[in-house]
């Protein structure tokens, strides 16, 4: 994932990719700490998050190797924290109703959606991800269903990421590589760690050409109103306790 700050007083423009799995890939997707990793990039001033996520295609046209540029989500998670406002005694006050009807920035959507095909990289302008609780892929039976439900790509990753950023007020936009056609196609080789790997490693350079294209965009671009409007919305989103 690549952190943003677009003012020009801010300390760095592009911080260092950040590995959701840790460094040796040793944090399963249930585990990862969203939420701390959420707040550590607000508190750092960061307002945009712009991420890469492996996934399966759930559709014969998101061949392997393609690139897709989410723009909604379906949410098969089912043991993780999504909000900040838990009550907890280190928690903000009062409980939070953020709007998901759009949960990707469109802005930022757009300039790596116009970086990519001036690249001549193939890709999908938007799509479905579903993301599964993991970390096991899922049964044909599943992927067959989600395939009925809509869905396009499917991870294990982006949901409570994309929710936490939102209510976070950053601006999240992501990169969804894909991997393999999950298991719902006949007469193709189920996915495995070894072909999602060797995929991912020819993705990396597309995905690579994407971003580092795509920021200095991003950092020239005036975001005032967008941020603005992306605080707005969390402010009015809290219901605070009565006295």
């Amino acid at each position: 994932m690549i952190l943003i700050s677009w003012k020009e007083e801010a300390r760095d423009m592009l911080k260092p990719p950040m590995e959701r799995h840790g460094r040796q890939h040793t944090i399963m997707p249930t585990n990862v700490n969203y939420r701390a990793n959420i707040w550590a990039l607000k508190e750092e001033g960061c307002t945009h998050l712009v991420v890469t996520t492996a996934c399966g295609s759930l559709r014969e046209e998101i061949q392997p190797a393609d690139i897709v540029i989410i723009d909604q989500f379906i949410d098969r998670t089912t043991r993780r924290h999504q909000t900040f406002y838990d009550g907890s005694s280190t928690s903000p006050a009062g409980v939070c109703h953020i709007p998901m009807a759009d949960p990707f920035c469109n802005k930022t959507r757009e300039v790596l959606i116009e970086v990519a095909r001036n690249l001549g990289v193939k890709c999908h302008p938007k799509g479905t991800m579903l993301t599964i609780e993991g970390p096991h892929f899922s049964s044909r039976a599943e992927s067959l269903m989600f395939r009925q439900w809509g869905a396009d790509v499917l991870n294990m990753t982006t949901v409570p990421e994309v929710v936490l950023a939102r209510e976070a007020g950053l601006c999240y936009a992501s990169i969804a590589m894909a991997t393999d056609y999950d298991c719902w196609k006949e007469h193709e080789e189920t996915v495995c760690v070894d072909n999602v790997l060797k995929t991912m490693k020819e993705n990396a350079n597309k995905a690579a050409s994407i971003l580092l294209t795509a920021v200095p965009h991003i950092s020239k671009m005036d975001w005032t109103e967008t941020v603005k409007n992306m605080k707005t919305v969390v402010q009015c989103s809290v219901m605070l306790p009565k006295h």
